[in-house]
């Protein structure tokens, strides 16, 4: 008789909380890496501050490459590692985006600052000066005191669907463990042992 399957959604919860008191780094962020449509691949890093049974969110200016590569091809792969457990995180699949209710609760969650940073930067777009972008913030601020900032028409949360999940653990002399899972038709985990 096989051993249950683990849900692999639940090991990357229970492995970043393990994770977070120990990185000197945010242990939410992670390499968001998109193609464009002729499949050219784009990567960065993003915070991915939600992960539940649904997907892994992030959020950002959706006429960013990365929203330009997402609307092309909404496909994408996420990758956390972290090294103060050892672990690495790959997860693989369609991205949609979020609903207008969900980044409206979001975008009100941030600090008042990057909710008017999110309206100043034109992401990914060519500008003048360090001096343009400052300048930008403080006429914006004025525009906005005394009432909240909503959040930008061009703003909101894009969600991974996990079809794909790999689980990197470090072993001595390169020797380490990895576990591939994949979604399949029913919502069930098939996992396979890789070699390293």
């Amino acid at each position: 008789m096989s051993s249950p399957v683990p849900d692999p959604i639940a090991l990357f919860l229970e492995t970043r909380s393990r994770a977070e008191p120990n990185e000197p780094w945010d242990a939410v962020a992670c390499a968001l890496a998109t193609a464009d449509a002729k499949g050219r691949p784009s990567a960065r890093f993003v915070l991915v501050k939600e992960v539940d049974a649904d997907g892994f969110w992030f959020y950002t200016n959706e006429q960013s490459q990365k929203g330009k590569d997402l609307d092309a091809n909404p496909w994408a792969s996420l990758c956390f590692f972290w090294p103060s457990v050892h672990t690495q995180f790959r997860i693989e699949g369609p991205v949609e985006k979020a609903s207008a209710a969900r980044s409206d609760a979001y975008f009100a969650s941030r600090p008042r600052i990057s909710q008017v940073g999110a309206w100043a930067s034109d992401q990914s777009r060519p500008i003048a000066s360090r001096e343009t972008l400052t300048d930008r913030v403080r006429q914006l601020e004025a525009q906005f005191e005394g009432k909240p900032v909503p959040r930008p028409p061009h703003w909101g949360g894009y969600r991974v669907i996990p079809q794909i999940v790999e689980h990197w653990v470090e072993g001595d002399y390169r020797l380490h463990d990895r576990f591939r899972y994949e979604r399949q038709e029913d919502g069930t985990w098939r996992a396979t042992r890789l070699a390293p």
